[in-house]
């Protein structure tokens, strides 16, 4: 129930903020005006009795953000993987919560397991471990198969995280409508769309057999990556509440002194992480939405290995060609180009003025031309960025919130790998190989076929459809539908001709 009694929860999240001494952390990290440290204070310092204690043992933020529960942890796991916006003290608190959180008991997983699959773990596995890694949603657990004697990750969800999630997530509806009533200018933001998508997306990860179809597909799209590698899932061993796949042995991709005492490249391991992402946004459409270094091991041989299938983005054909035009035309310093594809995509209004658009994009790109990852605050451009959104009257897409998200967090990860990744010379070649691929004259024969091919499944219907537009004109009543062989031939050999134009266009492909 999305109603007042949130208040309640709210005021107890920012309790909690004050108690746990994070607030003064997060103030720090975000180098926050003394006017608003006053005002913040002021509204939460009377009410910090009701904050959560958390444990004591744990950073500040990591406490906090831990006691309050997941939905609050997924934040605190994207600004873990940004060094750069909230400070590298803060990020390393951060990364505990990415799979060093406190485990539940082995007890209760092997509980969940039996009822989830039908038998006990001394029946399916030849051993069956202690937890070795512990997130928001989940924990898993080694194991060896009881057949084979192969090792798998056991996967499975946290006993009552439906019922947590569920009451996070009405605390920020409850805030989201707060904010649109009391500050019409943050309409544009779309915030209850955005907590909507937020919903929608941590919903999947609280069904385990869609996180193991999307595993599977995700597999299937990547087979060909070089250095690149996902786990396969074993679907006998799956279901709602556990997810069995093959065991990933790797160094985190966040160990740097690993890292580099086993003789792995950080800087080629940082390009490939950006060109990976890239690869599977544009190229397949379909993208690991959670890619932060709880999810990325490194193997023996140099593989990066993926896993935690939980969250995984889907962007369509269009979209991607607006993304890919975006970047390109970055790339090509082409401001005015850039500003066009956000007008003609319709992310921008078309009532404001494309030539200042352009303006206030160069004034966003030069910048970080020619400069080093190291050399850039994301912090000031991220905040130019929200000016810039809001002085041309740009709403929230809620279909490129993921997007966008991932982007960030994956950007985050390759600059922990390389201090001095150059960003834009990584995704140079990716992106011209999209463009070249998906917008010259191959695709747009391509599109052909494939409209001739939707329309030849409407074939018989055209002439029909046709007809009845142009009697509705002058006459209300429906025309009659075919009843000599004749027409009914004549309107086959129609959609017929379709099918031809069709197949004839693909062959030429």
């Amino acid at each position: 129930m999305r109603g007042p009694h949130n208040i309640i929860r709210l005021i107890r999240t920012g309790a909690t903020l004050e108690r746990t001494g994070a607030m003064k952390v997060v103030m720090d990290a975000f180098d926050a005006p003394p006017l608003l440290r006053m005002t913040f204070r002021a509204l939460v310092w009377p009410f910090q009795w009701l904050g959560y204690k958390g444990d004591v043992t744990m950073p500040p933020a990591t406490r906090a953000l831990t006691a309050l529960g997941p939905a609050y942890i997924k934040f605190g796991q994207v600004l873990s993987t940004r060094p750069d916006v909230v400070g590298a003290d803060l990020a390393a608190q951060l990364r505990v919560l990415q799979d060093k959180l406190p485990p539940f008991s082995l007890e209760e997983a092997q509980a969940a397991i039996q009822k989830e699959l039908g038998a006990p773990t001394e029946k399916l596995f030849a051993s069956f471990s202690e937890p070795v890694a512990a997130a928001s949603l989940a924990q898993v657990h080694k194991a060896h198969l009881a057949e084979t004697g192969e090792a798998v990750a056991v996967k499975v969800l946290r006993p009552g995280i439906e019922k947590a999630f569920r009451k996070d997530v009405d605390a920020f509806y409850f805030a989201a409508r707060a904010i649109e009533i009391l500050s019409p200018a943050s309409r544009r933001l779309r915030p209850m769309d955005v907590i909507t998508h937020f919903e929608g997306v941590v919903a999947g990860e609280l069904d385990l057999r869609l996180e193991s179809s999307a595993a599977a597909e995700f597999a299937t799209n990547t087979s060909d990556d070089a250095g690149f590698s996902v786990p396969v899932v074993r679907w006998h061993l799956s279901s709602r509440r556990v997810m069995t796949l093959d065991w990933a042995e790797g160094i985190s991709i966040g160990e740097n002194a690993a890292l580099d005492a086993a003789g792995h490249d950080r800087r080629v391991l940082g390009a490939r992480v950006l060109e990976l992402f890239l690869n599977h946004a544009l190229r397949d459409g379909f993208f690991h939405g959670d890619m932060h270094q709880g999810n990325l091991k490194v193997a023996a041989n140099g593989d990066i290995i993926a896993y935690d299938f939980g969250i995984m983005g889907r962007i369509d054909e269009y979209t991607r060609r607006v993304y890919a035009e975006i970047l390109f035309g970055f790339i090509r310093k082409d401001y005015q180009r850039v500003a066009e594809v956000h007008f003609e995509a319709g992310y921008v209004p078309a009532d404001q003025d494309v030539d200042e658009f352009a303006r206030a994009l160069r004034a966003v790109g030069e910048p970080i031309f020619g400069m080093d990852a190291s050399q850039i605050s994301m912090a000031r451009l991220l905040n130019y960025l929200f000016e810039v959104t809001e002085r041309f009257g740009m709403e929230t897409r809620t279909e490129l919130i993921l997007l966008q998200r991932t982007m960030v967090v994956v950007e985050g990860v390759a600059r922990s790998l390389d201090p001095h990744i150059n960003i834009w010379q990584v995704a140079k070649p990716v992106v011209e190989n999209y463009i070249k691929q998906s917008i010259g004259p191959k695709a747009l024969m391509r599109d052909l076929s494939k409209t001739a091919m939707v329309l030849a499944r409407f074939g018989p219907q055209l002439p029909r459809i046709a007809e009845e537009a142009l009697i509705r004109r002058n006459n209300p009543t429906p025309p009659p539908r075919p009843t000599t062989l004749g027409q009914q031939l004549t309107w086959m050999a129609f959609g017929g001709a379709l099918v031809g134009v069709g197949v004839w266009i693909s062959a030429l492909l």
